[in-house]
């Protein structure tokens, strides 16, 4: 077994030979990393996509309102995915005030990113007399880009690995010692990016569940909720950080999105109505 594993570990990829590098431009007083161009990348083709969406019937928002809300999302996902971060994985950090601030070292947290656009939303809603589901609908459309480059940031960050494994195309990442590792970044970057991307352009262009208020919110939690749990079971937990019944914390997290997700499914029917379009094109029944 200790040969096997010798055997795995020499003819393994090592992260460094990938010949990544974490700072995409350096200029010597100013640098810029990739997981910076990931958020900005991320916000700049979703603004696009969003205003694609909302240029077909039956949008929630008009195209002014697209551009006012990008503001609130991006604040959303920030605040909300570092805090998320700190309170859920690294709570020593609130004694460290100034290690808080520092978001160009990565540590963002999914569940609390989606915390924080919510309330971004029900913020930008309100103030302009919206409705905070539909536009929530639009919304879970878009994520997935975003979250697709973070991943991949992940990866040439070096960050984020996964378990020990025996697959062939198992890494050794710097930080995890002498251990072939899962590119767990490559699958949540796969799933909850491409997968959950293509899910639901297809539910919101293909059918009518964008109509039927929350119900593209309800795919959006569920296949969330299984992508990030199956993929949990590969990635490297959070040293000293558990969750309930032998789960990481992230499948515990991941339990409230599938049941919310569900229900919010089975009851869009029920919240399905006569849909005016605020961009003032024809309603749609």
């Amino acid at each position: 077994m200790i040969l096997a594993s010798l055997v795995d570990v020499t003819s393994a990829v090592r992260w460094e030979s990938l010949g990544l590098d974490p700072v995409a431009i350096d200029l010597g007083f100013f640098k810029i990393r990739w997981y910076s161009l990931a958020y900005i990348t991320g916000i700049l083709v979703g603004w696009w996509y969003l205003g694609k969406l909302c240029a077909q019937p039956g949008s929630p928002m008009a195209k002014r309102h697209v551009d006012d809300y990008v503001f609130y999302a991006t604040l959303g996902i920030i605040l909300g995915g570092r805090l998320g971060y700190i309170l859920f994985y690294k709570p020593e950090m609130i004694q460290q005030p100034a290690s808080m601030l520092k978001l160009w070292e990565g540590g963002m947290s999914f569940h609390g990113g989606v915390i924080g656009v919510l309330l971004g939303i029900l913020w930008f809603a309100r103030a302009n007399k919206l409705n905070w589901l539909r536009i929530n609908d639009y919304v879970v459309v878009v994520y997935p880009i975003g979250h697709f480059l973070g991943r991949l940031a992940n990866f040439v960050n070096g960050e984020l690995w996964g378990r020990e494994t025996d697959v062939s195309w198992g890494m050794i990442f710097p930080g995890g010692g002498e251990v072939v590792r899962h590119p767990s970044q490559l699958y949540e970057a796969g799933l909850e990016g491409i997968a959950l991307g293509l899910i639901m352009s297809f539910l919101f262009w293909k059918t009518d569940a964008r109509y039927k208020p929350g119900c593209l919110v309800g795919h959006f939690l569920l296949w969330m909720g299984v992508f990030r749990f199956i993929v949990e079971t590969v990635r490297e937990p959070d040293a000293g950080v558990y969750g309930l019944f032998g789960m990481t914390m992230g499948q515990t997290l991941c339990l409230p999105l599938v049941v919310i997700g569900l229900y919010m499914i089975a009851t869009a029917n029920g919240r399905r109505q006569r849909i005016e379009s605020v961009a003032g094109q024809s309603s749609v029944a």
